[in-house]
C-alpha cells in the first residue's frame, strides 16, 4: 500500500513541476515576462486549475504517506531496530566528542603539590 501511495506520490510531483513550467510568466518575481494590465483577478486556465488539482493530491499523498510511516513506526530507536548495542566503558571516545576534565589537564596536574621543607 505504502510503495502505491509512494509511486503516485512521485508521479504528482513530477505532473506538478512538468505544468508549473508549460504555464506562462506574470512577470510579478522578477520583473521580466508577460506584459499587458494587472487585473485584480488572475484568469482562470486550464492549467491554472490542473495546478490547483495537482497540488492538492500531492498533498494528500503527502498526509497519506506520513500517517502510513507514523502507523509502522515503533517506539524503539534505529539501534534498537538493528540489533545493535550500547558502547561498553572501555571503549574510547568517537573523535570529536567532548572528553572529561581530567582528560583535559596536564599530568600531576590533579595531585596536590608536594609541600616545601622550611629552611629554619
Amino acid at each position: 500500500m505504502e510503495n502505491v501511495v509512494l509511486i503516485i506520490h512521485l508521479i504528482l510531483a513530477l505532473c506538478l513541476i512538468g505544468i508549473v513550467l508549460l504555464q506562462r510568466s506574470e512577470g510579478g518575481g522578477l520583473g521580466i515576462g508577460g506584459g499587458g494590465a494587472v487585473t485584480g483577478r488572475a484568469a482562470a486556465t486550464a492549467l491554472g486549475k490542473l495546478t490547483w488539482i495537482f497540488a492538492v493530491a500531492f498533498i494528500i499523498t503527502s498526509i497519506v504517506l506520513t500517517v502510513l510511516a507514523a502507523r509502522e513506526s515503533t517506539s524503539g530507536s534505529v539501534i534498537d531496530q538493528l540489533g545493535g548495542e550500547a558502547p561498553a566503558a572501555g571503549i574510547p571516545p568517537l573523535p570529536g566528542a567532548v572528553p572529561d576534565a581530567e582528560e583535559l589537564l596536564p599530568p600531576g596536574a590533579g595531585v596536590p603539590p608536594l609541600e616545601q621543607p622550611r629552611a629554619d
